[in-house]
């Protein structure tokens, strides 16, 4: 059911909507009717907005503080590694006996490393929690 209603718009408003009504397809009440009622969803909308903007704005704060500790790790797994490559000696071919014990030691690393990741435990964060 329709309601009939009178209104009264400005001469730009009535002069913009009586050139949209002139068009194939065009008619004023329609036109007024989509538009009103997409600015009233809007609105009700701006409420729901406003309190996700609060959770969206910590959101991108925990993800930027995140992003630069992933960036401090990786910086520092990067200078530990240059430092290694540069200072450590490198193994002579001939010292099979050296270069297994580095091997084995590298096939522990692996396994702890994913033992720890699967379990979910952090050496930094056992490290924190050892200091009173």
């Amino acid at each position: 059911m329709k309601i009939r209603q009178n209104l009264y718009i400005d001469r730009e408003l009535s002069d913009t909507l009586e050139a949209l009504a002139i068009r194939p397809g065009g008619n004023k009440s329609r036109i007024v009717n989509e538009a009103l009622g997409t600015w009233l969803a809007r609105r009700a909308s701006k409420d729901i907005d406003d309190l996700l903007k609060v959770r969206l704005d910590r959101i991108s704060r925990e993800i930027g503080a995140c992003r630069r500790d992933i960036e401090v790790m990786f910086e520092a797994l990067a200078l530990f590694v240059r430092y290694q490559l540069t200072v450590t000696a490198p193994l002579p071919e001939a010292d099979t006996a050296a270069l297994a014990i580095g091997n084995e030691r590298f096939e522990r690393f692996i396994t702890q490393l994913g033992r720890q990741i699967a379990g979910g435990k952090r050496t930094l964060d056992a490290s924190a929690e050892a200091r009173p």
